[in-house]
Order: C-alpha cells, then sequence, then structure tokens
C-alpha cells in the first residue's frame, strides 16, 4: 500500500513539473490526466514559459525531476532523427551534477561493500569528492600500498529511485504508444534503451570491464590510454581506479603553457575515435571534455566508460561505407548504408529516399571539406530517414551524439581540421582491409555454413512442397498495384485498336469500290449510281470512326 501510494504521488509530482514548465497542453491531448484524474494545471505557465523555447523548458523540467530524467534527457540528445535540432542542443547541456552527498553515507556504502572498515580498505580516504553527479561521486584516495586511485561511490539509495522513475516511464511510454504519437515516436523502445543504458551505469563492474577493453583496443595505438582498473576494490557499487590528474581537453590556457601541440592533440584524438568506431566497433559514447585529459607528454586519456557504443562487423562496414560515401558525395552509397542499418521497413521507397538524400549531398556539395559540420549532416540525413519511416538503431544514434562531440572538441583545438578528412582514410583503408585474404576466408567459412544449413534444409522443403501440391493445398495468388487503372487502360487501347481495324476495312471496301468504278466507267449508269452510294456510305462511315477516335484521344487526357 504505501509503494502504491509513493508511485502515485511521484507520478502526480512528474505531470505536475511538466505542466509547470508549459507542457500542459500536451499533456491533456495525450490524455494523461484524464488517465490519472488529474485536473489540468497549466495555469499561468504559458506566461511564465513565455520567452523560453521548448528545448529550454524541456531540459529545466528534466533537471528539476532528477537522475533518472536527466539520464533520459541525455539519451534523447542522441536521437537527431526524431528530436528537432534547437531541443537537441538544449539536452547536449544536461549536466547531472547535484549537491554532494555526506561523507558519512560514502562510507557506510563502501564498509558494507567490502565488509570492512573504511581505514582497512584503503590506506587514505579524502573526505572532500573531487566530482559529484545524480547516480555518484568520486573521491580520491590511495590503496595500501600508496598508490593513488579514484574511487567513484554510487549515490545510496539511487538504484530505488530509478526503478520507480523508470516503473513510470514504462506505464507513461504505453499509454503514448496508443496515441498518434506513438505512430511518429516509438516511446516504449525510447524508454527500453533508456533503462538498458542506466542499468549498465548502476553495475559499476561492469564500466570496469569496458574500460579494460578500451585498453586492449589502445594496446594497437601510440598516446591513447585509460586508467587502470583494480579489481580487489571493485563492486557492482564502488568502482576503484588509476588516479589520473592530466588537463581537460578543453582548457586551451593549460595545454599551450604544458607546450602540448594543439594540432597534433586533436588528429589524435580523431584518429582514436574513428578508429574505435570502425575498427574496433566499440567506442566511448560520451567523449565530453570532462572525460579526456590530456597528460604532459601528449598522451590523451579516456575516462568515464559508464556510456559506450557497440557496433558489429556488418554494422562496422555498413558506417565505413556511409563515410565513403559523404566524402565522395555519392547519394547512392549513403542511401545504402543507411537501409542497411538493419531498421529498413519493407515499405521504404528506396528510390525516393536516395533522391531526398542526394539533394542534402547537392546542399553540401558547393561547401569546402572543411566547412561541413558533421553532426549537422548526419542530423539532416537522419530526419530524412526517419520521414521515409526508417528507424535509427540505438548504436548509430549515439554514434552520431559521439561525432557531432567530436567535432565540437576539434574546432576548439584546432578550427582548422578537417575531421572527415581524417575519417576518410581511415574508412577506405578498413574497406580495402575486407578484402584481405583473411577477411574473404573468414566470409567464405560463413557463406559455406549457410549453404550448408541451405542444402539441409532443402529436402524436407521440397518434400512439403510436393504434399501440398498433391494435397491440392497449393496456391499462388499474384496481386497487381493499381489494378482498376491498368484494366481501364487496357480498355481504351483495345477500343482504339477495335476502331482502327474498322476503319482499315472501311479504307479498304472503298478502295476496292473505287478501283471496280474506274474499271467499269463504260458501265451502265445503274452501275455508277451504286458506285457512287457506296462510296458516300462507306466515307460517311469512315467520318464516324475518325471522330470516335478523336474523342477517344482527348478523353484520355483527361
Amino acid at each position: 500500500m504505501a509503494d502504491r501510494l509513493v508511485r502515485a504521488r511521484r507520478y502526480r509530482e512528474i505531470v505536475t513539473v511538466f505542466a509547470r514548465h508549459g507542457f500542459g497542453l500536451l499533456l491533456e491531448r495525450l490524455g494523461i490526466y484524464r488517465y490519472l484524474k488529474m485536473k489540468s494545471s497549466d495555469a499561468g505557465a504559458a506566461m511564465n514559459n513565455a520567452g523560453a523555447s521548448a528545448g529550454k523548458r524541456l531540459k529545466a523540467a528534466l533537471e528539476e525531476l532528477g537522475p533518472a530524467f536527466v539520464k533520459l534527457g541525455q539519451i534523447l540528445s542522441t536521437r537527431s532523427d526524431i528530436l528537432p535540432a534547437d531541443v537537441i542542443t538544449e539536452l547536449q547541456k544536461l549536466q547531472d551534477s547535484v549537491k554532494p552527498f555526506p561523507f558519512s553515507e560514502a562510507r557506510r556504502l563502501i564498509e558494507a561493500e567490502f565488509e570492512d572498515r573504511l581505514e582497512n580498505v584503503y590506506l587514505e580516504f579524502e573526505e572532500e569528492p573531487v566530482a559529484a553527479a545524480s547516480i555518484s561521486q568520486v573521491y580520491r584516495a590511495k590503496l595500501t600500498s600508496g598508490k593513488p586511485v579514484a574511487v567513484k561511490v554510487q549515490r545510496p539509495g539511487i538504484g530505488k529511485t530509478i526503478d520507480l522513475d523508470l516503473d513510470i516511464l514504462k506505464d507513461l511510454a504505453r499509454l503514448i504508444d496508443h496515441t498518434s504519437y506513438g505512430e511518429l515516436y516509438d516511446c516504449s523502445g525510447v524508454v527500453a534503451e533508456f533503462e538498458n543504458t542506466i542499468k549498465n551505469e548502476l553495475d559499476f563492474t561492469k564500466e570496469g570491464k569496458n574500460a579494460d577493453i578500451f585498453r586492449k583496443n589502445f594496446t594497437r595505438d601510440q598516446g591513447v590510454a585509460v586508467p587502470g582498473v583494480r579489481w580487489i576494490y571493485t563492486t557492482e557499487r564502488v568502482l576503484t581506479m588509476e588516479y589520473v590528474e592530466g588537463i581537460r581537453i578543453d582548457d586551451l590556457k593549460a595545454l599551450d603553457l604544458a607546450g602540448i601541440d594543439r594540432r597534433k592533440l586533436a588528429e589524435k584524438l580523431a584518429a582514436s575515435i574513428c578508429n574505435q568506431i570502425l575498427r574496433d566497433g566499440f567506442f566511448h559514447a560520451d567523449p565530453h571534455p570532462g572525460n579526456i585529459r590530456a597528460m604532459p607528454d601528449g598522451t590523451i586519456m579516456f575516462l568515464d566508460f559508464g556510456m559506450v557504443g557497440s557496433l558489429s562487423e556488418p554494422q562496422r562496414k555498413t558506417i565505413s561505407d556511409f563515410f565513403v560515401g559523404v566524402t565522395t558525395r555519392d547519394s547512392g552509397m549513403v542511401a545504402r548504408a543507411i537501409i542497411e542499418m538493419e531498421a529498413a521497413p519493407s515499405r521504404v521507397n528506396r528510390k525516393s529516399f536516395e533522391k531526398d538524400i542526394d539533394q542534402i549531398i547537392e546542399k553540401y556539395l558547393s561547401m569546402p571539406m572543411s566547412e561541413i559540420r558533421i553532426d549537422q549532416l548526419i542530423r539532416e540525413i537522419f530526419q530524412i530517414a526517419f520521414a521515409n519511416h526508417i528507424k535509427i538503431p540505438r548504436e548509430f544514434a549515439l554514434l552520431s551524439k559521439t561525432l557531432g562531440t567530436l567535432q565540437g572538441l576539434l574546432e576548439k583545438l584546432d578550427p582548422q581540421l578537417d575531421s572527415l578528412a581524417v575519417a576518410k582514410p581511415i574508412a577506405k583503408k578498413l574497406i580495402i582491409q575486407s578484402f584481405s585474404p583473411e577477411k574473404i576466408g573468414g566470409r567464405a567459412k560463413k557463406d559455406l555454413w549457410k549453404y550448408g544449413e541451405l542444402l539441409h534444409m532443402l529436402p524436407s522443403a521440397m518434400l512439403n512442397f510436393l504434399t501440398k501440391m498433391e494435397e491440392e493445398d497449393f496456391t499462388v495468388s499474384f496481386e497487381m498495384k493499381e489494378e482498376d487503372r491498368i484494366r481501364k487502360q487496357m480498355e481504351k487501347v483495345s477500343n482504339r485498336i477495335t476502331f482502327s481495324v474498322m476503319l482499315l476495312a472501311v479504307s479498304i471496301i472503298l478502295a476496292g469500290v473505287l478501283v471496280a468504278s474506274a474499271l467499269s466507267a463504260g458501265a451502265s449508269g445503274e452501275m455508277y449510281r451504286l458506285n457512287l452510294l457506296v462510296l458516300k456510305s462507306g466515307f460517311a462511315v469512315e467520318s464516324v470512326i475518325v471522330l470516335g477516335l478523336i474523342v477517344s484521344m482527348f478523353r484520355s487526357r483527361k
């Protein structure tokens, strides 16, 4: 009973906050007031929010509602395919920094996780956090070995808070899915994506595993690294990693004072992100300046691995094709790449979609490559995909956000650097590698396996087919599109052919009569009059047929 009361109170709080920020009319249209048996509470909201855009009002409402909604907003900021650019821009500004929780709570949680006193786990532990966010906060500490570490501690009770909000969001999504908005926006799908993301972020062992994957992948790159995870001191709610000082990558003054070449740093960052996407298929999905440090020797250090994107080999090939298509201005290649994102329904009109893509490519043709904003280009392409009923998968939406953030960082570090120029050789190199003997051999093995499965299934399929034929339980039906229009057109054609044949027959008869008249020029007057009568009748019939043809032609044009 108490849980139901808590849920009902939170539900009403959420609706009230959105109404206070000017979304009351939308709530009413969605039937949410009626569903909760609440009165419309939009009075005065329009006046209070008159000067604010929808994006700013949405951002303010999400921040007021707390961690779960802030995270939801951050995920929505990746959906440039369904939300306007101004809303995306505001949601990208969402910060989940909140007032730090007391050190005493952090102590209790750490001691509960390790079943030991804090002093026995860490040699030193600073009481003031170096960073505080909605889900966790980070402390500086030292292991018993004396090594400095960063300790990420989950906010106490955050799991229950998020579970409650998730339950309400799922209920709202189901309600919206039965409205006209549900036909446009897959709300249940968005909430499911959000649930998967935030549940992963709540399990710090998954973040530690992500860091280990990045470390393994970065062994092929020079000057890119991640902090080491201290697994003995890590649980689902406590993450201990090597402490990294470094310089924030957007602190240009500090970079210059340290003598770090900003252009080389930008090139290294761009190459790393491109390799993560195109080579490794595992990329940092939240590379904002706070999550990237530049070390004194110019090494790039990535931090915070709670949000990552993962791409299969076919998806990486699709992304490579997409970037090569963009950089070579090949609209057909871009359209095919998007359709191959495993998201295109059978009803999509490829020719129409390719034509729409071509218009965007034409728009950018006159622009120098260095002036093209990759985030804006991808946003426009994804919006066209949405208009053509093509749903963009989560991984590609995250990819769009990652590349948009990357471009913003590159513009700060070196405005002259062309991120597309960095991506193009990497994409081409990977496409060439896809034709290597190893890759071809691997694909051949997979294909042979599929053909083997097909041959194995063929006898039973043929037996089933023949059985249905014998039992007369087999029908083949053909459906002709616009059947009525085609039938009417065929009737018109056949009518014209009939008229033409009749006209030809009459003409032949008249020609015969004329020849006979010439041969019997000296015959009796009766024969002459008969021939004349036949000629006049034939010309009359011929005139009627010609008139009928003319009328038929004019009618068919209307």
